[in-house]
């Protein structure tokens, strides 16, 4: 069969490059590798040097290193495992070879005398560096060192670095005699060219800042990750731009119900949450749905101006979905608004998988016959069996918990033509870099304000060792009338492990502590016997609820004045600092204690000393960016984030203001321009570009 050419050479279909045949054509499709232009864009993770000779004397831990010496001593080691073990030396050290798989014919050959020429990683762990199962070429010639730095691609099973390397090698040969079209032109301060920073990062020249290169700040990636960034934000600007051309329903009520809710309450709203509450009114006001980010830290009342902004919806006749990632959230967000809203005549109705049966059939058509004004619920919300009449807005609660296209999913439930208005909540504090980044398509509201009363919780780091110590403070404290809680970590992705070890620690806290109630929630058990040990919590016949993560968000009682957490080290900041916050919520002075095990990894250790320093989330927020990086802190899932090819965060934090300032010059200027950008960078990534 004909292929036909593409007028653009970098379109040619990989199929012409030598050494594609069907299997190898597969294995690159499946990586989203299709045509020269992508081959040229799939960059390298890292990079090895083979283009100097390193003396033995200057080798460094972990660094690649091309080392020529004489064998002088070889010899098969026995023990449980014969190894083959060389020494070289080189006038400057002696370095040792470990083969622990080898033939007869490889030991004959390494024997002494001979020059060896030899590639790999040293490893400093005694007297002498070792290498093991190093590259090696033996004879006394010189070997041909490289001419630029060897790259080391991503790949697939069945797809090898030499492969990768050739394929490489051919689209370089095609950037050569077509360079791709500089779309920035114009637009930014200069630098070097797209092709030049291609070819500088692909085949990086022996006189290269290698360290540059691995940190991200090289020249060539800077170009690179700018129109990266600018094409990422041109995506997510036309994803915005599409959501506005579609119509919404307006609030046009007097806001009475609102106004009602906000009376009956035994306290008064922050100027914060009047400030939020009023932006969120006036988009939905408007005739085009809301796109709107709702940030505020642990307590800061997210969940009530979610409630008003409900209430508005539902005056005029419209209905509300909020959904949440946990049954256990859910049904405590389904028991706040049934006790706000039943008084006021608003039916409210709770949605998850759990709900079965007649229960769920009738749940279905009272949402769907519009007898049910707001419907709570987890993922279940969004099932293709659930039909709303009307649905005018949703609630996302803890938005990083939910990939974009479960996310935006509900908003494809509106009927006659209207896109529901969207509110996203998430008290896990989004830096600014990566709200640029993944959420530049939101607005963004803000509650940067706690209610009054609540006093700062102390957190201390204590030894495990100390442990006995802790059990008895903590009895001390219920015995006074306090409660706490004992969070215990997930040791491994298993609700099985998860709940062994929380029984376990409940049996400790049991025998040490016989005179107090302690309660039990985990993963493994139903939502009926969450809810009953939830509620003997709030009541207070329970003094110590043993818990594992599913309490990490939305749960709310005040007389709770500790938090243990084990195990701390295991923990991320975000997850600390959420469950930090289910303390502190009353006029009880409370203590967070991170029980953890040494030795701390310079990571551990990094992440208890931020806990320890500060309360605030948006510090903490930032911190946790620079100790896991976006990928982590945001979740994959949802943001793209994780599949920039040259692009990384923090460290081309620096060029997002240009970025975006670039992508609307072009996305209001020059569409045409804007689109092939776009399709440059993201073709590989087109589900999450046409969200």
């Amino acid at each position: 069969m004909k292929l036909t050419v593409p007028t653009d050479i970098l379109q040619l279909p990989l199929q012409q490059f030598k050494g594609v045949g069907p299997k190898v054509l597969e294995k690159l499709n499946a990586m989203g590798l299709g045509t020269v232009e992508d081959m040229l864009f799939h960059f390298p993770l890292r990079y090895q040097d083979k283009t100097r000779l390193t003396p033995i004397g200057e080798l460094r831990d972990g660094v690649d290193a091309v080392v020529r010496g004489t064998i002088r001593a070889s010899g098969i080691a026995r023990g449980r495992r014969p190894t083959l073990i060389v020494k070289v030396d080189d006038g400057t050290g002696l370095v040792t070879l470990r083969f622990f798989h080898f033939r007869r014919s490889q030991a004959l050959q390494l024997k002494v005398g001979e020059t060896i020429t030899l590639f790999g990683q040293p490893r400093l762990t005694g007297s002498q560096p070792e290498f093991a199962h190093p590259e090696y070429q033996l004879g006394d010639q010189d070997t041909q060192l490289e001419d630029a730095l060897t790259p080391v691609y991503p790949v697939t099973e069945g797809l090898g670095q030499s492969t990768m390397r050739n394929l490489t090698r051919q689209a370089l040969s095609y950037l050569s005699k077509n360079p791709p079209d500089d779309l920035l032109k114009g637009l930014t301060q200069g630098g070097p060219s797209i092709a030049e920073s291609i070819q500088v990062l692909h085949r990086p020249p022996a006189n290269a800042d290698v360290q540059a290169i691995l940190d991200g700040s090289h020249p060539a990636q800077n170009r690179l990750a700018l129109e990266e960034l600018v094409a990422h934000q041109i995506t997510l600007l036309s994803r915005r731009a599409r959501t506005l051309k579609k119509r919404a329903a307006q609030v046009t009520g007097s806001g009475s119900l609102a106004e009602r809710l906000v009376s009956a309450l035994p306290f008064v709203l922050t100027s914060a949450q009047t400030r939020v509450c009023q932006e969120i009114l006036e988009d939905l006001r408007k005739p085009i749905p809301m796109l709107r980010l709702l940030q505020g830290d642990v307590g800061s009342g997210k969940t009530l101006v979610a409630a008003l902004s409900a209430a508005h919806m539902v005056e005029c006749g419209h209905q509300v979905a909020l959904m949440a990632p946990t049954e256990l959230l859910s049904e405590q967000h389904f028991r706040g608004f049934e006790q706000w809203f039943t008084s006021l005549s608003i039916k409210v109705i709770w949605l998850t998988g759990q709900v079965k049966g007649k229960a769920r059939r009738e749940a279905l058509a009272s949402i769907e016959a519009g007898s049910v004004d707001i419907v709570v619920g987890t993922h279940a919300l969004f099932q293709e069996h659930v039909a709303f009449r009307s649905l005018g807005l949703v609630l996302v609660d803890e938005q990083h918990r939910f990939g974009v296209n479960q996310r935006l999913s509900l908003t494809q439930r509106g009927l006659n033509d209207l896109t529901p208005h969207q509110l996203t909540m998430t008290a896990t504090p989004i830096p600014r870099t990566l709200s640029m980044v993944a959420y530049a398509d939101l607005d963004c509201s803000v509650i940067d304000e706690l209610p009054p009363g609540r006093k700062p919780i102390t957190t201390v780091l204590i030894d495990s060792l100390r442990r006995e110590q802790v059990i008895k403070r903590v009895g001390a404290a219920c015995a006074e009338g306090r409660q706490a809680y004992w969070v215990c970590p997930l040791v491994e992705e298993s609700d099985a492990l998860d709940a062994n070890a929380a029984e376990l620690a409940s049996e400790q806290l049991t025998e040490a502590l016989p005179d107090l109630t302690i309660g039990l929630l985990h993963g493994r058990m139903n939502s009926g016997e969450k809810a009953k040990t939830m509620a003997a919590f709030a009541a207070n016949t329970i003094d110590i609820l043993v818990a594992t993560t599913v309490i990490e968000v939305g749960v709310d009682v005040p007389n709770a004045s500790m938090m243990i957490i084990d195990n701390a080290e295991r923990f991320g900041l975000a997850q600390l600092h959420q469950l930090r916050g289910r303390v502190g919520r009353g006029a009880i002075e409370s203590h967070c204690l991170l029980l953890y095990h040494t030795p701390l990894s310079q990571t551990a250790r990094s992440r208890l000393g931020v806990m320890r320093e500060s309360q605030d989330g948006f510090v903490i927020a930032e911190k946790d960016l620079k100790i896991r990086g976006p990928g982590e802190v945001l979740g994959t899932r949802q943001t793209g984030v994780s599949s920039f090819r040259v692009a990384r965060l923090p460290e081309h934090e620096f060029l997002l203001d240009e970025a975006q300032a670039v992508a609307n010059k072009l996305v209001h200027g020059n569409t045409t321009r804007a689109e092939r950008l776009e399709s440059r960078w993201t073709r590989a990534r087109e589900a999450f570009a046409h969200v």
